[in-house]
């Protein structure tokens, strides 16, 4: 059956739950965001199900919890399955998610390498102290039963951010992806069943108030949520009562600062790019742009050349550069905000409009002659809109990066790389990157956001940690001699 046939067949989309078919009455309608139309439906899992998806999952964890081997070994066989599978995947990510196939690709093989990251990250013991007087360990054991809330941006990249170190400490999970790309991540749970023993990974999808629903659940240690800010205030929320753990992956306002002494030319490109890949619906996308004055004109007319020339449309066909905005309220959104700017006398330079007799498509678009005040440059854009600003003092551009509610990434540009360095170091996010935007996005580095963009970090050693909690065990010497 080629993908056609399979998203024609909407049966095939089914949630998961203890290794076989959550049956659910009702389904709902998935977009393609390239034409605006359905093209297939997914289950809607109600509320009261999840009581029998968290059973399962946590009759799952008690034997999952006890064989650190057999569990390092089933992520090593589900990072073969799922690099097995990533032509089909990478298809239905696009046709829900509107990002070209290729990116689609390496979207998938990202899911890849973080099983494989985590199926060979050592937990090692720590021993505190071993002699004569005493011996003191600490432990870190699994949380239990895991939910996990993902986005519409990457649905599969950024759920295996919470899957492969959740399984690796020993938990298991239930997840739900967005209601706009819902297929690929159901998808991605039909091709590991056998693959990880049953219950260990649950895959609902429905419309709210499933995900409140998850939150509130008695049976989940912790919540694992990467969406918006507004949102991540309510899984707090929702999460409190019981004291559940939270870590939340929220909004940023990613500024970019460009020093005088950059080569123009050669920068734009990249931070181009930075901007705009996955039309600009990426947390740590450069969202505004401070340009030193002396070349703040060049870098304006570079970027615009650069925005005029990309290639957009249906991420399916040849040499498209840019897909569609995901979904209606986001590119209308995007589409308020640049008239929200042009209406207050910002300058078009690129783009500024829609594109095309169907789908979400927003042409990429730089806005100049704004300032700080603008929406566009206050809030998140999260779309394919550009806005540069200008500064002259290193101190003054420093404070106007930083006053922000956001503090995710920055980044710093400069021939000098040690007075890049020293701004960066003044920049409260989360991480600061030098001659490039969001360097640090591997598996082995800590990734979090300071003040709104999120609580706790995931990836590296220190995402595994937070699938766990410390246990202390100190007792008498076991030292002889």
């Amino acid at each position: 059956m080629n993908v056609q046939d399979t998203i024609a067949a909407t049966e095939v989309w089914t949630a998961t739950s203890n290794g076989t078919v959550l049956a659910t009455k009702e389904r709902f309608d998935v977009v393609n965001p390239a034409t605006g139309q359905v093209f297939a439906s997914a289950p809607a899992v109600r509320p009261e199900q999840l009581d029998q998806v968290f059973a399962d999952a946590q009759a799952a964890f008690d034997l999952w919890k006890r064989d650190e081997s057999a569990r390092r070994d089933a992520m090593r066989r589900a990072a073969d399955v799922v690099e097995a599978s990533v032509a089909t995947l990478a298809r239905v990510l696009t046709m829900e998610q509107g990002k070209p196939v290729e990116e689609a690709r390496g979207e998938i093989l990202s899911a890849v390498t973080w099983l494989r990251y985590y199926a060979e990250l050592e937990l090692p013991r720590e021993v505190i102290r071993d002699d004569a007087h005493g011996y003191e360990e600490i432990f870190r054991r699994p949380m239990g039963v895991v939910s996990a809330i993902t986005p519409w941006n990457f649905p599969v990249g950024l759920a295996m951010w919470k899957i492969a170190p959740a399984l690796r400490a020993g938990n298991t999970l239930v997840v739900k992806p967005s209601p706009y790309t819902p297929l690929a991540t159901l998808a991605l749970g039909q091709a590991l069943r056998g693959v990880l023993p049953d219950g260990v990974l649950n895959i609902v999808t429905g419309p709210d108030p499933l995900g409140a629903a998850m939150v509130a659940h008695p049976v989940p240690r912790k919540v694992s949520f990467t969406g918006s800010t507004s949102v991540g205030k309510k899984v707090a929320l929702g999460a409190a009562p019981d004291l559940k753990r939270v870590t939340l992956e929220l909004g940023g306002n990613d500024p970019a600062i460009i020093l005088p002494d950059v080569d123009v030319d050669e920068i734009a490109p990249r931070l181009f790019w930075s901007t705009f890949s996955n039309s600009g619906q990426i947390c740590v996308a450069v969202k505004r742009v401070y340009a030193h004055e002396s070349i703040k004109p060049r870098l304006v007319e570079a970027l615009g050349e650069l925005a005029a020339s990309v290639r957009i449309g249906d991420g399916l066909k040849e040499g498209v550069q840019l897909g569609p905005v995901n979904n209606r309220p986001q590119w209308e959104r995007v589409n308020d905000l640049v008239n929200d700017a042009r209406s207050r006398g910002a300058r078009v330079v690129a783009g500024g409009e829609t594109a095309g007799d169907g789908g979400y498509f927003f042409r990429p678009t730089i806005l100049d002659a704004v300032d700080d005040s603008f929406r566009v440059v206050a809030e998140e854009q999260f779309g394919p809109v550009l806005p540069i600003l200008s500064f002259r003092d290193e101190d003054d551009v420093v404070r106007r990066a930083n006053d922000s509610e956001y503090g995710l990434t920055a980044s710093v540009w400069s021939n000098d790389i040690e007075r890049a360095a020293g701004i960066a170091a003044q920049i409260d996010s989360g991480q600061v990157a030098i001659n490039q935007h969001a360097r640090g996005l591997g598996p082995h580095l800590p990734f979090g956001g300071h003040k709104w963009s999120g609580i706790g970090v995931e990836n590296g050693p220190w995402g595994l940690y937070s699938f766990t909690e410390m246990q202390v065990i100190a007792g008498p010497a076991r030292t002889t001699g």
